[in-house]
């Protein structure tokens, strides 16, 4: 199976300290926000969970499945990241949790008034004044799929809350403020991307997006992204990576090898005849960008299919 950005294990709690076997919690509390460890040792169903602050959740091992915004259940595996409004009760199952194979969750709950004061820093900093709008948690967007630099942050927080440094506040501000970035980020490229398919070109946003996408297969030229921009070259990459906190070839590259992984589901592509059609003129750049997003190479992919 594809390979997925995990989190650092973190140790069990010793059987003698156990609370409780279904979510049992360990809690580390910091100036602005609250980091807790939660465990399950045998199967749950329905197991509602609810904070009173914003809270962004890791899974760190095992398995959940996740009942949320009267939406279907999903999956909940190691690798990925839950958003949850204040006051928005997460139901859980727990299908196979046991002593052998326990489930691990943090959750980091977040003070309001620091979601807050974040998300004015990013409008006062991070917008055109040609075209502003307004940064914002959203929750359209809740199920993440972790990427490096998301899993990185994640796991500094981790061990400063865990530490005993005294300047631990400061060093979890720091990363809390980054993460948060990067998640609102993330939620404002997807929300520009489909608006750019459904709407068209109604902003230099949308008309970026929209020409990348519509030429994924094609050789895509820097310097003809940035004339599309109407932005000289070293503006244009600072601009887009404050939009989307990827840079532009970042998010190309990403977007090519998710339709790479669709293609490859045809055993009849060979791994040559994708790599071209996903616009990459190297098939052996192709395979190291594959491995390197997905941990196994394309082959390996295409064998490990379900048909």
């Amino acid at each position: 199976m594809p390979q997925r950005n995990y989190l650092n294990k973190i140790d069990l709690t010793h059987p003698k300290y156990l609370q409780t076997m279904v979510e049992n919690r360990r809690v580390f509390n910091l100036q602005n926000c609250e980091m807790n460890v939660f465990e399950s040792y045998q199967q749950a169903w329905r197991v509602p969970l609810t904070f009173s602050d914003f809270v962004i959740t890791s899974m760190v091992r095992g398995k959940k499945i996740m009942h949320l915004f009267d939406a279907p259940a999903f999956d909940y595996m190691p690798g990925e990241t839950v958003i949850v409004p204040a006051n928005e009760t997460m139901v859980i199952d727990f299908p196979e949790a046991s002593v052998e194979n326990p489930s691990q969750c943090i959750a980091l709950a977040v003070d309001a008034a620091y979601v807050d004061d974040t998300l004015q820093y990013l409008n006062r900093y991070y917008n055109e004044e040609e075209q502003p709008h307004d940064w914002q948690l959203r929750f359209n967007k809740y199920h993440f799929e972790n990427d490096t630099e998301v899993t990185d942050i994640i796991n500094k927080l981790i061990r400063v809350c865990s530490s005993g440094d005294r300047a631990k506040n400061i060093y979890a501000d720091l990363s809390l403020k980054e993460l948060l970035i990067r998640l609102v980020q993330s939620q404002h490229l997807q929300q520009v991307k489909i608006e750019s398919e459904d709407r068209g070109n109604h902003t230099r946003l949308h008309y970026v997006l929209r020409y990348i996408n519509e030429h994924l297969t094609d050789h895509i030229s820097m310097d003809v992204l940035c004339r599309k921009a109407y932005l000289s070259r070293n503006v244009f990459f600072r601009w887009f990576r404050q939009q989307f906190g990827v840079t532009p070839l970042e998010y190309i590259n990403r977007e090519r090898i998710r339709l790479a992984k669709q293609l490859l589901a045809d055993e009849r592509n060979s791994i040559t005849a994708v790599s071209q059609l996903c616009g990459f003129s190297d098939v052996n750049y192709f395979v190291r960008l594959f491995k390197k997003s997905e941990g196994i190479t394309p082959g390996a992919y295409q064998g490990c299919m379900v048909r």
